[in-house]
């Protein structure tokens, strides 16, 4: 569960520090008023990709910093990242792109925070809707629905293998000519990586240290500076704080008060002294060695190509050296080996087959049960006979998912066929099945995400998704972006977003509403406004019948 974040110089925002709480906590304002800053401003410490453009105009650099509880979080990612009950996220990028993120003031890299993300956040908005459209992406959600990633692991290392084999054969059946040209081509390829003889990561440890390396000089004058300062001029800091303990220790012989005195003055001597013997210690360990720079450069250089040829990561420029290696060894076999290798492959396709019958079937059984959930969570959502089903086909050829393709499908009312979710027309319609499918969807994630998932819909259908989602933050925690007075009455935890002008720059302000404040804010919604009796007692009937359904 999120339970606070801190928002520092991102898009229109200077400083915003809020608290969440459990339940439904719900985001209001007027339009255009920056509802969706914060879910963006979360996004982005979860993993989202970081644009210098959303960096506060004037600033440096953005952060984001929050406070997540550890409940629900499988013990595998716990004691990965040492993380305990509560534990802290933040992320920094600064004008030149730099991104810098922690985990309980650990550095770590972005892509760690995406990987604890996805546990701890389940985001729905605009984007989502969009990849939910997409057939293609429907194997992906039945099979994380069906818990089958181990499955397909598995699966994924028999079609390797078989695909290995397959390749094996094709060498040994290729002309003398062909292979040659092949074995030439691998081997300069191979060459070309271990001569560079690349780490996973050089490049970003060399991108660390240029800054430091390219400073050396500016650091090593300004270094010079602090240890004269400190302990190394005449009269430096270090020297007349020894001079002044000597002093006060001998007062405080003669009076006991000066006593504590005397011993934060040790302190602060101590202190100095620390940070002396550290910046001297930094001072020796500078290289300004412009040979040195331009070796590291140069080094950054010939790194970057390596990824432009086989990347686009050092990682993927391993695992490509590593794939080089097997098709040379494929092609340096002889036709000796063709009859084991048919046996093997032989025996290694009925393994695959075996295996993705199995994964079809428990496909299969997936696909039923959640056809039957989204019927029931969208039911409720002033649906009459509505239908949703999962639609499976079988491919002719395997791949590395197996040969099953998955389509979801959808009618809403008596006598209409099952439609692709790309062709619901009806803005209201997408929003609430949306809904049902992401509520069914997120797994264990304790915190839900929703960016006005009420677009399109208004009046009775506004009161039964608001009631939907108070339902849905009984089970976690449920964050919403909405312009429904409907919604907004189920929330537990209100906040309202303005705008407000200061100095010449437009900012962001957010405000917890106590209970009165909600009152109002919701009348605002319906259209009442200066403190209207009949718009202040439909908010709080609103309310009242809200709190009194769940």
């Amino acid at each position: 569960m999120l339970k606070n974040i801190e928002i520092q110089n991102f898009a229109i925002i200077s400083f915003l520090n809020l608290n969440f709480g459990s339940g439904l906590n719900i985001f209001t304002g007027e339009t255009g008023a920056g509802k969706s800053i914060v879910i963006e401003a979360l996004g982005f410490l979860l993993g989202a990709r970081g644009d210098t453009g959303l960096i506060k105009q004037g600033a440096n650099k953005m952060s984001v910093k929050a406070v997540f509880s550890s409940d629900g979080l499988p013990h595998n990612l716990t004691e990965k990242y040492k993380i305990n009950k509560d534990f802290c996220l933040k992320r920094e990028l600064d004008i030149k792109g730099r991104n810098k993120a922690w985990i309980n003031d650990r550095s770590v890299l972005v892509g760690d925070l995406a990987d604890l993300g996805s546990y701890l956040v389940d985001f729905h908005g605009q984007h989502e809707h969009q990849s939910l459209f997409k057939a293609s992406a429907h194997l992906d959600l039945l099979d994380n629905f069906a818990g089958l990633s181990k499955e397909l692991e598995e699966f994924k290392k028999e079609y390797d293998t078989v695909k290995e084999l397959k390749e094996k054969l094709a060498a040994l059946e290729m002309s003398d000519g062909e292979k040659q040209r092949l074995l030439d081509l691998y081997k300069y390829q191979l060459e070309e990586i271990e001569k560079l003889n690349p780490h996973e990561n050089e490049d970003t440890e060399i991108e660390n240290a240029l800054p430091k390396l390219k400073n050396s000089g500016r650091l090593l004058e300004e270094s010079q500076i602090v240890s004269s300062c400190l302990s190394e001029a005449e009269g430096s800091a270090v020297e007349n704080l020894d001079k002044a303990l000597n002093v006060l220790r001998k007062m405080a012989e003669t009076d006991k008060t000066l006593e504590p005195a005397a011993e934060e003055l040790a302190g602060a001597l101590a202190v100095a002294e620390d940070i002396a013997a550290t910046v001297s210690s930094y001072r020796e360990g500078l290289d300004a060695d412009p040979e040195a720079l331009d070796k590291l450069l140069s080094r950054h250089e010939d790194l970057r190509r390596a990824k432009a040829k086989y990347g686009p990561a050092l990682k993927d420029v391993l695992a490509f050296a590593q794939n080089l290696k097997e098709k040379i060894s494929a092609l340096d076999l002889n036709s000796e080996n063709a009859s084991k290798l048919k046996q093997a492959l032989e025996k290694q396709d009925k393994k695959l087959l075996s295996l993705n019958g199995e994964i079809n079937k428990k496909r299969i059984k997936a696909a039923q049960r959640l056809a039957g959930l989204v019927r029931d969570e969208i039911s409720p959502l002033g649906f009459g006979q509505v239908r949703f089903e999962v639609s499976l086909e079988n491919k002719e050829q395997l791949g590395p998912k197996g040969n099953m393709t998955a389509e979801f499908l959808f009618s809403s009312n008596p006598g209409q066929a099952l439609r692709p979710l790309k062709n619901i027309a009806s803005g209201g319609e997408i929003s609430r099945l949306m809904l049902g499918l992401k509520t069914v969807l997120a797994g264990q994630c304790q915190t839900m995400v929703f960016d006005e998932i009420d677009s399109g819909i208004s009046g009775l259908t506004g009161k039964l998704v608001g009631k939907k989602m108070r339902k849905l933050a009984m089970q976690r925690q449920v964050i919403c972006v909405t312009h429904l007075a409907q919604v907004a009455a189920c929330g537990q935890n209100n906040f309202n977003i303005t705008k407000a002008f200061n100095n010449g720059q437009t900012e962001v302000q957010v405000h917890s509403l106590t209970e009165e404040q909600t009152v109002e804010e919701i009348a605002r919604m319906i259209g009442s406004s200066g403190g209207a009796t009949a718009g202040r007692q439909h908010a709080l009937d609103l309310i009242k019948e809200a709190a009194a359904e769940i």
